[in-house]
């Protein structure tokens, strides 16, 4: 029996569904989402860090503070024959001299201490005695306030040593402290963080607004491709334009290669259909004609026999030159060398009697990109024409064509022989364009017919000429750089 799915395996699953429908398909609900995230995680890390520095700045601000009080505290305070502190008159601040004011001081002595007015009601801790020079900052400290409440104060302490003039005899250390309150420094924070936070927000928002009018200028050459792609599929336009981003180029172009693929299938196979149609016009009206005619039936057998014949032959030629004329746009690449030798083994065999060797200049990087069968037509037709014309020597070299960046390398096929060659007056004869059946079987036969669509089918060129190596005829193929 199947195990019972476990209830964190059901709240995984359902998890993921959830993310799974609240994910965007949009390109700009994701960008949106994307840089929206990452937004605000900036804003947030910078109010931090902000928050972070203004806390550290405020509060040794408050320490150099406290600090300037307890040294014009040292600077003020006098003490009299018998040791007893004489507080400065007027105190050195104001608020030293108002109870509650949140700024206190204190004075340790040996034998007792003081404290300012300030801390009238106040119930502050001990404070212990610093070694002379010695300097001490800390908080928050507890405290309890006039009205029984409880306060907290950052304090400053710092030791000092009294001495009447030229009395060695007569020092004794003190210590000032200087203590303010928390909600002074607090205060400041609080003002500080609204102002930061509203100031982020605010920032925020603007960066969000041209965040998004951003988005929609950068994504506007991609609604231009979606309408050209609307307009084809509505018949408003026949291809992709030209004017598009460099990185949108490989696909406006990979589309019109498409569209341009697809019409040259369509006209292949209407141009098949009515090639075959005519080519059965003849033997369907010779039949006719017999059955007209009244002949004997053993001669109607005998010409209706061949008359079928002839037409499975047209049948299978048509649909032989359709097949081999039809390609991949985007295929897988073909090494070329493998193919190379099984075709040229199997040639030599065929024309042993002749001796025919087939040598090859072909580079181990070459590439076909489409169809096997497409490959081993063009080389095969082009191969057997050579051996078939050849006395003895035929050359098969095979190169890559340079490309630019983006794209795949073309490919150059070439067949030399040394037999007679072909007239140049020929050479016209035998590429023209349209000749179907006997009307093909001219010089190197109706295998040029294949190459012929083939290379066509692949955008490419077909050149015949005179053989510099062998003296022959050379029938050259180059297909063009490609997508990819």
């Amino acid at each position: 029996m199947p195990k019972e799915p476990t209830f964190a395996s059901r709240l995984a699953r359902r998890g993921r569904n959830v993310i799974r429908r609240l994910r965007p398909r949009s390109l700009r609900a994701r960008q949106l989402l994307a840089a929206s995230i990452f937004l605000l995680a900036f804003l947030a890390g910078a109010g931090y860090a902000l928050n972070i520095a203004f806390v550290r700045t405020a509060q040794e601000n408050q320490r150099h503070r406290l600090q300037g009080f307890a040294m014009a505290y040292a600077n003020k305070v006098d003490f009299d024959r018998g040791g007893n502190l004489i507080p400065p008159e007027p105190p050195v601040d104001p608020r030293f001299g108002g109870p509650g004011s949140g700024l206190y001081a204190e004075i340790v002595l040996p034998n007792g201490s003081w404290s300012s007015d300030s801390t009238l009601g106040l119930r502050l801790p001990d404070e212990p005695m610093l070694d002379p020079l010695q300097e001490k900052f800390d908080g928050p400290i507890a405290i309890t306030k006039i009205d029984g409440t409880e306060g907290e104060v950052y304090r400053l302490g710092l030791g000092t040593v009294w001495a009447a003039e030229r009395d060695p005899e007569s020092e004794f250390p003190y210590t000032i402290y200087i203590l303010e309150d928390t909600q002074i420094l607090d205060s400041q924070l609080a003002t500080f963080r609204r102002a930061l936070w509203v100031s982020l927000g605010g920032a925020g928002l603007v960066l969000a607004l041209l965040q998004g009018l951003i988005l929609n200028w950068s994504l506007r050459p991609l609604q231009r491709v979606t309408n050209e792609v609307k307009k084809i599929q509505r018949g408003q336009a026949s291809r992709m334009s030209e004017r598009h981003p460099p990185e949108l180029e490989p696909l406006t172009e990979s589309i019109n290669a498409f569209i341009e693929s697809e019409r040259e299938n369509l006209d292949r196979q209407r141009n098949t259909l009515a090639d075959l149609a005519h080519s059965l016009k003849t033997p369907l009206a010779v039949l006719r004609a017999q059955l007209e005619e009244g002949v004997h039936a053993n001669a109607l057998r005998e010409e209706l026999d061949r008359q079928l014949r002839r037409m499975n032959d047209l049948v299978s030629y048509q649909l032989a030159r359709a097949a081999s004329s039809g390609h991949a746009l985007f295929a897988a690449p073909i090494a070329v060398e493998p193919h190379a030798e099984e075709i040229v083994l199997g040639l030599e065999k065929v024309y042993a009697s002749k001796g025919v060797v087939c040598e090859f200049e072909l580079d181990p990087e070459a590439r076909f990109y489409g169809e096997p069968g497409d490959l081993q037509e063009l080389m095969g037709n082009l191969l057997e024409n050579a051996f078939k014309w050849a006395r003895s020597r035929v050359l098969l070299t095979v190169a890559v064509l340079p490309s630019s960046a983006n794209r795949r390398a073309g490919l150059l096929l070439a067949v030399d022989d040394d037999g007679p060659g072909i007239a140049e007056e020929d050479v016209a004869r035998i590429l023209q364009r349209g000749v179907r059946g006997d009307e093909r079987v001219q010089g190197h036969g109706i295998g040029l017919a294949i190459v012929q669509d083939l290379v066509k089918g692949y955008r490419g060129e077909l050149t015949v000429g005179r053989s510099q190596e062998l003296g022959g005829s050379r029938f050259e193929v180059q297909l063009p750089p490609g997508l990819g």
